[in-house]
């Protein structure tokens, strides 16, 4: 009879590059916020909070990585109960910077908005497990109406930026679930159809950061006040060069031509670009693809369907907010005010980051074999009445004892 899994043999299973590359980005968001802290001569603040932050990030991956993830598979649905009302008490608390995002314990803050993108892959993975339905076309609604609460309660706040994220999310984890492509594109169209609604929700200011991204000023031009961010943004990236600052030593003679705003979270890619140059920049993003093709791979390899799901939802999540932070900077998507994963300066952000590698790390480490207190493993059998399909192919599981 053999022994099931105990923690010190999951050293074996954990994906270490992973974890690698997680720490090389928090590293390199260091050394963005150092070079920050040069160009603004503002001291390092900002630097010494978001090392605090990462031991907390480090703390979350641990404790998110110890339980079973089938365990939140059970509280799933209440966990994201529980953030959507964290979500909707933020806007009892103070406006800070024109909008309603914090919710103030004392001393310390937070963005329940954040904790909101873990909570829904979770329940929508439990719902995508747990029901037939959803394979037909009106089955859709029920994942759709999800994610539409929390659009709907981040976009008053006003956060463009993360509710955009969720529907991409929603489609991906459909079709990791083996919904048919006939409903998702029809699912595709509705979304496409309700744009006009979503415009009527946004603010003013969100609506010109879309407009400014058709009128962005050419070379030479005067930038006005929508465009301003933009044009700095990309003025820093080329006063990097093909090296970066940090090997060529070269600085412009105008203290201002280094001055952008948010540059510390939502552009910090801008900086690391001035600091280690366009080859540097491709390193960074070489770094996310190599993270997230690892983060399905996980997903591929995980025979348990809720694991699988979480693992898909999961990556999705950070590839989607990866890619629009990166085109946000460059000016092929509006300035919507998103952070770039394990980079950019912001405890809440730094801190799910965290939860998220630790649960794709969970997931891993328990491919369906330890998914619950007693071993056991899944066999692939032919279609019954009990098969579950998973990505596209039906999954019968069969418990057996060791």
């Amino acid at each position: 009879m053999v022994k099931p899994a105990i923690p010190h043999l999951w050293a074996k299973r954990v994906p270490w590059s992973i974890c690698t590359i997680a720490g090389v980005l928090v590293v390199l968001g260091w050394v963005g916020l150092g070079r920050y802290a040069d160009l603004t001569g503002g001291g390092d603040h900002f630097l010494r909070q978001q090392m605090v932050w990462s031991l907390m990030a480090v703390g979350a991956m641990l404790a998110a990585l110890l339980p079973s993830y089938r365990v939140l598979s059970r509280w799933s649905y209440g966990v994201l109960v529980a953030a959507l009302l964290l979500l909707a008490l933020a806007y009892l608390f103070p406006t800070i910077n024109g909008v309603k995002r914090w919710v103030r314990l004392g001393p310390v803050g937070f963005q329940p908005s954040e904790f909101v993108k873990i909570a829904f892959v979770l329940a929508l993975a439990r719902y995508l497990t747990d029901r037939e339905p959803f394979r037909r076309p009106v089955g859709v609604l029920v994942p759709l109406g999800m994610a539409l609460v929390p659009v709907l309660l981040i976009l008053r706040q006003p956060n463009l930026g993360t509710a955009l994220l969720f529907v991409p999310v929603l489609l991906w984890m459909l079709f990791a679930a083996g919904v048919r492509r006939g409903d998702l594109a029809w699912l595709a169209l509705l979304g496409l159809s309700s744009l006009p609604l979503l415009w009527t929700q946004m603010s003013g200011e969100q609506k010109s950061r879309v407009t400014a991204m058709f009128s962005q000023p050419g070379p030479g031009e005067a930038a006005h006040a929508e465009t301003y961010q933009l044009r700095q943004a990309k003025q820093v990236m080329a006063l990097g060069g093909a090296w970066g600052s940090l090997w060529t030593g070269q600085r412009a003679e105008e203290p201002a031509a280094y001055h952008l705003p948010e540059a510390q979270s939502d552009f910090i890619f801008c900086v690391l670009v001035e600091r280690l140059g366009l080859v540097g920049g491709g390193v960074v993003l070489g770094l996310y693809g190599v993270l997230v093709w690892r983060g399905l791979a996980i997903a591929a390899a995980t025979r348990e369907p809720f694991g699988r799901l979480v693992a898909a939802g999961l990556t999705a999540m950070l590839a989607v907010q990866v890619l629009v932070n990166i085109a946000m900077t460059v000016g092929l998507l509006p300035v919507v005010g998103l952070s770039l994963p394990l980079v950019s300066y912001g405890g809440s952000g730094l801190v799910t980051q965290g939860l998220l590698i630790g649960l794709l790390l969970n997931v891993a480490v328990r491919p369906g074999y330890e998914v619950a207190g007693e071993p056991f493993r899944y066999e692939m059998q032919p279609p019954s009445a009990l098969s579950r399909r998973v990505g596209g192919g039906a999954l019968s599981l069969s418990r057996k004892e060791f």
